[in-house]
């Protein structure tokens, strides 16, 4: 259940046309299904934006497809990451509309897609075998919304294949940048662009890359600004925190006030960083 589906229960409430113990039987499936090995959280959409997403290793493959099956009852998107074509398969016998992306090893049943969100997300790689992890990024993005362009195979062993697309990095509102080896990418990208710049290490190397760690200290030591760096190989959490960052962008444009800012429950004044507040109700004796 998402926020817009809420807001059309409590409008039929409103209305009168559903009573107000059939709206709390619904409600209540907000919380938490206990499958007995998982407990389903529901109420991750309305909290966070994005739907529970299931982690598809160490999981049985019937386990995976019961999980994603009461997700999308819920009318929510199910999407099983780092999951392997058995995985696929037990999904599609309970949800025949479940599709299987290949190379970055997601199943998806997509439920209402969000609406289109104005800023594009670039993500680039290092070299062809980032891809899997890259393409978990991006279509994670776009999931939550984004519109999102590809740039792989532009490392900085050929520099001059990312110059070549800098009108593309100038285009964009976010950049995912996914890299192995020694990690060089990121830092190449935060010192030509003006956004926020999202740091994905792969274990794609030789020994002294010890799977991905080199990549991510060398990311964590960027000298580059805005460059903000996930986990190793962790192409969902960087596709999931672009989108994020964008909506964030999306909502303050439409609305003219900075995202996520504060407000105090009982008079609705915003509360700067620095804790005071800018009171949106007139005081006594102050002009309206």
């Amino acid at each position: 259940m998402n926020t817009d589906t809420v807001r059309h229960l409590l409008a039929e409430v409103a209305a009168g046309r559903l009573d107000v113990e059939a709206a709390l039987g619904r409600l209540r499936r907000l919380d938490i299904e206990d499958l007995g090995y998982a407990r389903v959280d529901h109420h991750r959409t309305l909290r966070t934006g994005f739907p529970e997403v299931i982690y598809s290793p160490g999981k049985t493959p019937q386990q995976v497809a019961a999980i994603a099956q009461r997700l999308v009852q819920r009318d929510q998107t199910a999407l099983a990451t780092r999951a392997a074509p058995e995985v696929f398969a037990a999904v599609r016998e309970v949800l025949p509309t479940a599709r299987y992306e290949q190379v970055a090893r997601l199943v998806i049943v997509e439920g209402t897609r969000p609406p289109l969100l104005p800023g594009r997300v670039v993500v680039a790689t290092g070299g062809t075998a980032d891809m899997p992890v890259a393409e978990e990024a991006a279509i994670t993005a776009e999931l939550t919304g984004c519109p999102v362009d590809r740039l792989y195979d532009v490392g900085v062993a050929g520099i001059h294949r990312l110059l070549a697309q800098r009108h593309v990095l100038d285009m964009a509102a976010v950049v995912i940048a996914v890299a192995g080896m020694e990690g060089a990418l990121p830092s190449v990208v935060g010192g030509l662009v003006d956004k926020p710049v999202i740091a994905v290490p792969t274990n794609v190397g030789y020994g002294a890359s010890f799977g991905g760690v080199a990549a991510l200290l060398a990311m964590l030591n960027s000298c580059a600004p805005g460059v903000a760096v996930v986990n190793i190989d962790n192409g969902f959490g960087a596709g999931l925190m672009a989108g994020m960052i964008n909506r964030l962008a999306a909502a303050a444009v439409s609305t003219g006030e900075p995202a996520g800012v504060a407000t105090d429950h009982q008079d609705g004044a915003a509360l700067d960083p620095g804790g005071s507040c800018r009171s949106s109700v007139p005081t006594e004796g102050a002009a309206p």
